[in-house]
C-alpha cells in the first residue's frame, strides 16, 4: 500500500521495479501460456505483438527508449518473422543465443576499446566508481556468454515445450538471482555524494 503523504513522482518510482519486470516476464509468460494452448506458430505470432506492447508500455513507464529491450524486440520481430515465414521453429529458438551474444560482444568491446556501454545504460540508475562500473561490465558480458550457452544446450536436447517453459521458469530467475547478486559490487564502489 502507497503511503498517502507520498508524492506521486515517490509513488511512480516504488511501483518502477515491479512494472519493469512485469513488463519484462509479460510476453515471456504469453508466449509460455499461447504455446501450451494453441502451438508454437500462434504462440510466436502472439509473442511478437506482446514484445511489441511491452516497449510501448515501458517508454510510456520510462520516458525514455530502453535500449536493451527494444533491442530484443527488433530480435523477436525478426527472428519470429522468420519462424513464421519459414515455418520452422529454429528460428525463435536462436534468437535469446543472438541476443545475448550480441549483447556480450558489444560489452566485451566496450571494455575492450575503453568505453563503458553499461555505465552509459545505467549510469543514471546507479553511481559507482570506474572500477565498480568495469567489474559488473566483466560480470554481465560473461553471464550472457552463459544464457547464450545454456539456451544452446536447452533447445538443442530438450522439447520446444520444455524449451519455452525454461526460458520463463529458469532464464528469468536466474538472471534476476545474478542481478540481486551484484548487490555487494554496486554497495562496495557506489560514488558517495560530496558532505
Amino acid at each position: 500500500m502507497i503511503d498517502q503523504t507520498q508524492t506521486p513522482a515517490v509513488a511512480k518510482a516504488e511501483k518502477a521495479p515491479f512494472l519493469r519486470l512485469a513488463l519484462e516476464a509479460g510476453p515471456l509468460l504469453i508466449f509460455f501460456v499461447a504455446n501450451q494452448v494453441a502451438g508454437v506458430m500462434p504462440a510466436t505470432a502472439i509473442f511478437m505483438v506482446a514484445t511489441v506492447v511491452a516497449v510501448v508500455l515501458s517508454v510510456r513507464l520510462e520516458k525514455r527508449w530502453p535500449i536493451m529491450p527494444m533491442v530484443g524486440c527488433v530480435f523477436v520481430l525478426i527472428f519470429g518473422g522468420l519462424t513464421l515465414w519459414l515455418d520452422d521453429d529454429m528460428f525463435i529458438k536462436l534468437k535469446p543465443t543472438v541476443v545475448n551474444l550480441l549483447f556480450a560482444a558489444i560489452l566485451f568491446t566496450g571494455l575492450a576499446t575503453g568505453r563503458n556501454f553499461l555505465k552509459l545504460m545505467m549510469g543514471t540508475v546507479f553511481e559507482l566508481t570506474d572500477e565498480g562500473w568495469r567489474i559488473l561490465t566483466w560480470r554481465w558480458a560473461v553471464f550472457f556468454v552463459v544464457l547464450a550457452v545454456i539456451n544452446e544446450i536447452v533447445w538443442r536436447n530438450f522439447s520446444f515445450n520444455f524449451w519455452a517453459g525454461f526460458k520463463l521458469f529458469g532464464i528469468l530467475p536466474l538472471t534476476l538471482v545474478f542481478a540481486m547478486a551484484q548487490m555487494p559490487v554496486l554497495m562496495r564502489h557506489q560514488v558517495k555524494p560530496a558532505d
